[in-house]
């Protein structure tokens, strides 16, 4: 009689698929890699456009910039170690994990510039308006 439990089930319980659950890993940190570097690029764009009257203007273009080449740095590493093959050889899993260390440590860095401007409040998407408690013009107007 032909068995009727799904392959990956064993004694009616799901096995954990090791590399479905790594891509999952891996698909979902780039996401949130390329959500935070879209949201610095509009921050920057944002205080740019205001310019030096902004209170901030030279701390915030700075705390951007720097998170946004620690981010490309990350980014870079990232391609670099998708790249190598770690089965290969012992020397290259080696890089290859001392590269993702690194890498880590680059997006912890731009992730610290990111809550350093809103800790101290320099977050520049809220505008003077919303500070003053006016009525903003946010989310078209609705509210």
């Amino acid at each position: 009689m032909a068995s009727i439990i799904p392959t990956g089930l064993q004694n009616g319980i799901k096995g954990l698929d090791a590399n479905r659950y790594a891509t999952k890993k891996t698909v979902a940190q780039g996401m949130l890699d390329i959500a935070l570097l879209t949201s610095n690029a509009s921050q920057l764009k944002y205080v740019l456009q205001v310019g030096p009257k902004h209170e901030f203007y030279t701390l915030l273009v700075t705390l951007i910039s720097i998170s946004m080449v620690l981010q490309a740095g990350a980014g870079i590493l990232a391609i670099l170690i998708s790249s190598m093959d770690p089965d290969n050889s012992h020397r290259q899993k080696k890089i290859a994990d001392w590269l993702y260390h690194i890498s880590v440590g680059l997006m912890t860095g731009a992730v610290f510039c990111d809550v350093i401007k809103m800790t101290f409040g320099l977050d520049p998407a809220v505008s003077q308006q919303d500070l003053n408690g006016n009525k903003s013009s946010s989310f078209l107007g609705l509210f």
